[in-house]
């Protein structure tokens, strides 16, 4: 019954989102509450809710801050360096801009931060694709699945990191097996980015084009950088502020908070002038958080009702039993949709044991679930529950239905492949 329900739940949802039914923010709420109660726990929901508050209120304050920063970086026009760089080695080809997209994408998810490499990709050439007319929805789609395949799968990202903690898991010998599988994933993303750029190519007027490569050629369209003490303070304050995030010397939202507060104070020297700057950036942060919030409702209704469980044990039901040397695969497959739907702490501390202590029962070893269990977090970033897919939709200006109309057209057919690629490099096995 729970199950049933907790399927029905996922697929309401999306049918009200991609439909445009409700917004994301209204169906994400109404449809675990609407569940709940046909479940007979419309008493408990009271507690659900807050539980599922309190696992993202620490999410939510570090996507404040992260947007506050980072939106001050880019009205201080710190990215216009990259930018130009971009520019000038794309020569106004909407393919090199596209694969560099996701070149670019696939570097800066190495810190492992959702919300810090959407930024920085967004920022480098979000300005490129409006001035081109370019899809800004196949720049987010490239920049979910590359932030899934590398933060994804690499033991500081995050979820593979819940993974080894949770199964008591050497780090190197779970990521060592992944290097190839995450390798080849990325070059099919980089694949996939050259088909969307001959897409882009074609649609935009070629007199349009034209126009813009000669301005790139001539260099008008190549923004100008004015290098003074105050850029190279910023740069100075945002390098060192990854290099803590990688270091992990604090929790990511007091890092942020701090250099927010310095970065205030190096680039608005009066109070109401910081004033003004945090009105203008309230307007990108306060949605994000909402939305953050309302899906911790989501998360904490879901966990706590009981269907997230029931969900995993159904779908491991239907394994026969001579059938337990595919537990690796099946998990694979699984985590696409069971990624898509929950948050990485209901997943990887929910469901991830129960699939490695049923895989014990064969022999499996349980670095083999965790990699499998890793495989999902492409759909993962462009599921509801990722807080940072927030960020990413305020700043290209996109609903989740439209997102997800573009991202999973290629988000699912990429996890397969990488499913594909962790068998064929032995990262899973089904021997």
């Amino acid at each position: 019954m729970l199950a049933v329900l907790g399927f029905a739940t996922l697929g309401s949802f999306m049918l009200l989102v991609m439909r445009k039914y409700l917004s994301a923010f209204t169906a994400i709420m109404l449809t675990p509450i609407a569940a709940a109660v046909i479940a007979g726990k419309g008493t408990k929901l009271g507690d659900m809710i807050i539980n599922g508050l309190d696992t993202v209120a620490p999410t939510a304050a570090l996507l404040l801050f992260a947007v506050l920063y980072f939106g001050l970086m880019m009205e201080a026009k710190l990215f216009d360096p990259i930018s130009a760089f971009i520019i000038r080695a794309s020569k106004g080809d909407p393919v090199r801009i596209v694969v560099g997209t996701a070149v670019l994408a696939l570097l800066v998810a190495l810190d492992g931060d959702g919300t810090t490499s959407y930024m920085i990709v967004c920022s480098a050439f979000l300005p490129i694709y409006r001035r081109l007319g370019m899809n800004p929805l196949v720049l987010a789609a490239l920049a979910a699945m590359a932030l899934g395949t590398i933060s994804g799968t690499t033991p500081w990202g995050g979820a593979a990191t819940r993974g080894i903690s949770v199964l008591h898991l050497d780090a190197s010998e779970y990521f060592v097996h992944m290097i190839g599988p995450m390798t080849l994933t990325s070059l099919a993303i980089i694949a996939v980015a050259y088909w969307l750029g001959l897409r882009e190519r074609r649609k935009i007027d070629p007199d349009k084009l034209n126009a813009y490569q000669l301005e790139v050629a001539s260099g008008e369209a190549i923004p100008a950088v004015k290098a003074d003490w105050r850029m190279w303070a910023n740069a100075a304050l945002t390098v060192a502020l990854m290099a803590l995030l990688i270091l992990e010397v604090a929790d990511l939202v007091v890092l942020f908070m701090v250099a927010f507060v310095i970065a205030l104070l190096l680039n608005i020297r009066t109070i109401e002038d910081q004033q003004e700057l945090i009105k203008r950036q309230a307007a990108n942060a306060v949605p994000v958080m909402m939305l953050v919030l309302a899906a911790g409702v989501f998360t904490g209704i879901m966990t706590d009702a009981g269907m997230i469980k029931a969900m995993a044990d159904a779908a491991l039901a239907v394994v026969p039993d001579g059938w337990g040397n595919l537990v690796p695969l099946f998990t694979a497959v699984l985590a696409l949709p069971l990624g898509f739907f929950m948050s990485n702490d209901a997943y990887w501390f929910g469901v991830v044991p129960v699939l490695a202590e049923s895989a014990g029962h064969y022999g499996i070893d349980a670095n083999e679930i965790a990699r499998a269990g890793a495989i999902g977090q492409i759909l993962h970033m462009m599921g509801p529950t990722s807080a940072p897919l927030w960020v990413l939709l305020g700043l290209v200006k996109a609903e989740l239905g439209d997102f997800h109309r573009t991202a999973l057209r290629w988000g699912v057919p990429v996890s397969l492949a990488y499913i594909a690629f962790a068998l064929l490099t032995g990262a899973i096995s089904i021997a």
